[in-house]
């Protein structure tokens, strides 16, 4: 349908129409989720997002989900960049981008995100208003008693602001702080990617321990098909984790790279700086982008809490791999003590065979065609001389045996 529609917007014939539908080439299409919390479909290039967003191509080969790469939180000038499992996102001061998909996963996260940051915008709404309810009040006051208590009542509002703890009057309005909302979209993405590696983590779980638990009471072909497979799929549940873990610790690590992140300020920073005069702001502009270092606590709190997460389950996974580990230590050790058990049935069945061949050397001796004077005795002579024979195999398997098991070469 595009194709027509640029086909038939050319009006010099057909070699001037054969190029347009390169400009559809590179365009994929976008979810955008505004600040507001409404979602919209877009569909652009690649070169206008980077300009959008002011990343790099590179920045945006990790969102590529025909490339893989390693869980990443790559914190830029204007953008976070964020491909934690099934979440490939651009998150801006103002908006979430992510390429459009159909993931159940992707859903739910989309849904997730918009509830997070509606709820939050009406919580923030909420404090604002009430702000300037308390700034009303402060004027009306302040016209009805004179400029004499009009002071102190606006320095109390200008600390509650900045956040003193100095007086009590500065705690006017009560309620939690509304995270920036390129947080309220991280925290969306870290929540979303625990809960998906934490469902997944239940779900090995549920089938790897009675599976395990059976393969000890009974080896067969089977069970250890099943044990290999749960093994495979932990070695890869535990990378995944073991790198949005690393991932985490390393922003946890560097100051700065969580500097990056506080893109709200930032872009307050930099409005205010475009308010200055002009040669303020050429003498300066410089020294101030350099001298921006926002208190990082706030970040570093946040992802403190989703690193504990993270890290709780990759101890469950730990946990699972250590009881594998026990149970392959026990199936080796019951098959070396079957091993065992077969080599002494060969011995002893080696030992009865060697007495066995002297009793038939005996018999072959008799057997021969040479006359004695034992072949003329009575028939009592010749059950004698069987029956010496059996004992005296019999009495020498014993002996073997009894040697064998005092030299500790034979279980008891």
């Amino acid at each position: 349908m595009m194709d027509r529609e640029d086909g038939g917007g050319g009006g010099g014939g057909g070699p001037t129409a054969t190029p347009r539908p390169r400009k559809g080439i590179g365009l994929r299409t976008w979810l955008v989720v505004s600040e507001s919390g409404q979602s919209r479909v877009e569909e652009v290039g690649k070169h206008v997002i980077m300009r959008r967003t002011g990343l790099p191509a590179r920045d945006l080969r990790v969102l590529d989900p025909l490339l893989s790469y390693p869980s990443s939180i790559l914190g830029r000038e204007r953008a976070i960049v964020i491909n934690l499992e099934h979440i490939k996102a651009i998150v801006t001061a103002k908006e979430v981008l992510m390429l459009y998909s159909t993931n159940p996963l992707v859903v739910q996260f989309v849904q997730d995100l918009q509830h997070r940051i509606s709820s939050l915008q009406a919580l923030s709404t909420q404090q604002a208003g009430e702000r300037d309810e308390m700034e009303r009040e402060d004027k009306a006051e302040a016209n009805l008693s004179g400029p004499s208590q009009h002071t102190p009542r606006r320095r109390a509002s200008i600390s509650s602001n900045e956040r003193k703890d100095d007086a009590p009057e500065t705690s006017v309005v009560a309620g939690p702080k509304v995270l920036a909302f390129e947080f309220r979209a991280l925290e969306s993405c870290l929540e979303s990617a625990c809960r998906c590696l934490d469902s997944e983590t239940r779900t090995l779980e549920e089938e790897a321990y009675p599976a395990l638990d059976e393969l000890t009471t009974k080896i067969s072909t089977l069970n250890l098909e099943r044990v290999r497979q749960i093994k495979s799929r932990l070695v890869a549940i535990n990378g995944r984790v073991q790198k949005v873990r690393d991932e985490i610790e390393h922003l946890l690590d560097d100051d700065n790279d969580m500097a990056e992140m506080y893109l709200t300020e930032k872009l307050n920073a930099s409005k205010e700086e475009v308010s200055d005069e002009d040669d303020d702001r050429s003498e300066n502009n410089s020294q101030n982008f350099t001298s921006f270092k926002p208190n990082v606590e706030e970040l570093e709190m946040l992802l403190e809490a989703y690193f504990a997460q993270i890290d709780g389950i990759l101890q469950k996974l730990s946990d699972m791999s250590e009881y594998v580990d026990d149970t392959e230590d026990c199936i080796n050790i019951m098959l070396d003590d079957t091993q065992n058990q077969l080599l002494q049935m060969g011995v002893l069945l080696s030992t009865a065979n060697m007495i066995l061949n002297a009793g038939i050397v005996v018999v072959g001796l008799f057997g021969m065609n040479i006359h004695i004077t034992l072949f003329d005795a009575p028939t009592i002579k010749f059950w004698q001389t069987t029956c010496g024979t059996i004992g005296g195999c019999l009495a020498l398997y014993l002996i073997a045996v009894g040697w064998g098991k005092k030299k500790i070469m034979l279980s008891t």
